[in-house]
């Protein structure tokens, strides 16, 4: 049973992903501009993604930490040494939407350990 429970898993973690980068795709097609909150967003991580790490340069409209901004460079930036892509490519709206996709699937993982720590399997009933 543990081992079907593995499969699940799997099947379930690349449902999601799919889904998740079908949605990605058609809203990426549709909003090509910074969408609600992007506009104050778009720009700061941009300046991070761009190596402008600054206080002075913080958007006082954004009152969320910049642990995403961090995270984002964190992705990024490895890609555009390995796969040799531009600052442009990689600091763009497109790529950084892409990074809280990438969000999404961790945030499905860590879902699941919480239900397998609420719920373990082999539960003794008195």
């Amino acid at each position: 049973m543990a081992q079907l429970e593995g499969y699940y898993f799997s099947a379930a973690l690349s449902c999601t992903f799919l889904v998740s980068c079908l949605l990605f795709s058609a809203f990426s097609r549709a909003l090509r501009e910074p969408y609600m909150d992007e506009i104050f967003h778009l720009p700061q991580a941009q300046r991070y993604c761009e190596g402008h790490f600054s206080l002075s340069q913080w958007d006082p409209m954004i009152t969320t930490l910049p642990g995403l901004y961090l995270v984002s460079v964190g992705v990024v930036k490895p890609a555009r040494w390995i796969f040799g892509w531009s600052e442009h490519v990689v600091c763009s709206i497109g790529m950084l939407r892409f990074v809280n996709l990438l969000f999404s699937v961790g945030n499905f993982y860590l879902l699941y350990l919480l239900f397998r720590k609420v719920q373990p399997r082999n539960k003794e009933y008195f």
